[in-house]
């Protein structure tokens, strides 16, 4: 490939590109063995026999300093490996680039950690954050996600689980539910932002982890308390009383928090604030998607004009508020632009308006109850956007948005994504799909001595 350049003025000066002959012909090299200098035996404790590659010690020992001390003092270097990393161990020796699917991502980071290949363990741990939605038999996420506290890589582990936490209803349902150690599913459990469909999804599926895992007593009551009862209908406190055999056997761990729950559905929220403290997590919900908690909204060539719409949502978790409804509405706009954006007359002698550019506004989306109530009192909403993205053919969320308690838009709202371009991640089909979540917060007013 030529390109062209500007070299010393000289307008006929171009770049000739040929480091594809020569990343094949280094290629090569390890293939035929020519000019070889040094031998790499990699043996596996599955085999007797030595898998031997005759190589060159100054490529090496540029791509890994181990590599540039095992080779220091002598030509034939026998190493043991695995079965897993012995089967990549010619990938990317010489070549600069290498070729990986999902089961082979750790054994490669693996070895790169080992010889300090550090470009490629560099792009192996990009690869596995850039594909965290890639679909698999087995699932891979809760594996990368270990593999990442085990090696103390810190930026994995969190995109691992900002991934598991909005997307739990997809784990939930797939194999690799079953591989969540007790430290991982804590930690879900820890978190408000969890986006299934109701807390009674995540009770069922922490009933069938805990039948299959069969931890220790105390191991099993810390994770069944982490449970949001009070989120959970009485109806179906009721059923899980009489047919779960995991609540039924550690009944006298959660018993207390289980009569809290009817305590806090059978009075007035205001009336049960007065002698419990409902500013803990136990009374917060998480990312619901049952309709009961807000909408879907799919807008359609989101980049062209203003939108609104309107749903309704329960006034609150409580039963006392569960047949109370409260309507939002909701006004998407592409290109609005803020004050210091938009036009003013000149004072000048030709009273031009100030020119503005399209691409100057921001997406912005404002969510408003549609009428107040004294209902509200003691009560606030805190509103969360998810949006909805493809990623390796699956629709998954990748972006959530959350609203200050006091405001009724979030100041950073696709504060990054280019609508008007109909490949943009942001956009299925060049549809904006969006879920509004409600979350009504209650809050204690008055103190009773009890």
């Amino acid at each position: 490939a030529a390109q062209k350049a500007d070299l010393s003025g000289d307008a006929t000066a171009a770049t000739i590109n040929h480091s594809l002959t020569l990343l094949q012909r280094l290629q090569e090299l390890l293939q035929n063995g020519n000019g070889s200098d040094s031998v790499l035996r990699v043996r596996t404790a599955a085999s007797d026999e030595a898998k031997v590659f005759h190589t060159h010690q100054l490529l090496l020992s540029l791509q890994s300093e181990v590599f540039e001390s095992l080779l220091r003092n002598q030509s034939i270097v026998t190493l043991h490996e695995p079965p897993e990393t012995a089967a990549l161990f010619e990938k990317y020796l010489y070549c600069g680039g290498v070729s990986i699917l999902l089961h082979q991502a750790i054994p490669m980071h693996q070895l790169a950690s080992k010889y300090r290949v550090w470009g490629l363990q560099r792009g192996v741990a990009d690869y596995m954050k850039t594909h965290l939605a890639s679909e698999s038999s087995q699932g891979h996420v809760v594996g990368w996600y270990h593999y990442a506290v085990r090696i103390g890589d810190a930026a994995l582990q969190e995109s691992c689980l900002q991934f598991l936490a909005w997307n739990l209803s997809a784990v939930l349902g797939s194999a690799e539910w079953g591989s969540v150690s007790v430290e991982l599913l804590l930690l879900l459990l820890e978190r408000s932002d969890l986006v299934l469909h109701s807390e009674l999804e995540l009770y069922t599926a922490v009933e069938g982890w805990l039948s299959r895992r069969q931890p220790e007593d105390p191991v099993a009551e810390r994770v069944l308390r982490a449970i949001r009862y009070p989120m959970i209908a009485p109806s179906q406190l009721f059923r899980l009383q009489v047919q779960s055999v995991v609540l039924a056997r550690h009944y006298s761990a959660v018993q207390d928090l289980l009569f809290q729950a009817f305590q806090f559905h059978a009075a007035s929220p205001l009336h049960f604030a007065k002698y419990f403290d409902v500013n803990c997590s136990m009374f917060l919900p998480r990312n619901y998607l049952a309709p009961s908690w807000g909408s879907q909204w799919v807008i359609n060539n989101p980049a062209r004009d203003d939108r609104s719409t309107s749903f309704q949502t329960q006034l609150g978790p409580s039963s006392h508020d569960a047949g109370k409804r409260v309507t939002w509405n909701v006004l998407f706009s592409p290109r609005w632009l803020p004050v210091s954006l938009r036009p003013v007359y000149s004072d000048s002698v030709s009273g031009a308006v100030q020119p503005v550019r399209i691409e100057d506004g921001r997406p912005r989306l404002v969510i408003t109850p549609a009428m107040s109530s004294p209902d509200f009192a003691g009560v606030s909403f805190q509103k969360t956007v998810l949006v909805g993205v493809r990623q390796q053919g699956r629709v998954l969320v990748k972006h959530a948005y959350s609203f200050h308690q006091s405001s009724d838009e979030a100041a950073d709202f696709l504060a990054h994504a280019d609508l008007q371009k109909r490949a943009s991640e942001y956009l299925i089909d060049n549809s904006l799909h969006l879920h509004i979540i409600i979350k009504p917060v209650y809050h204690s007013l008055i103190k009773v001595k009890k």
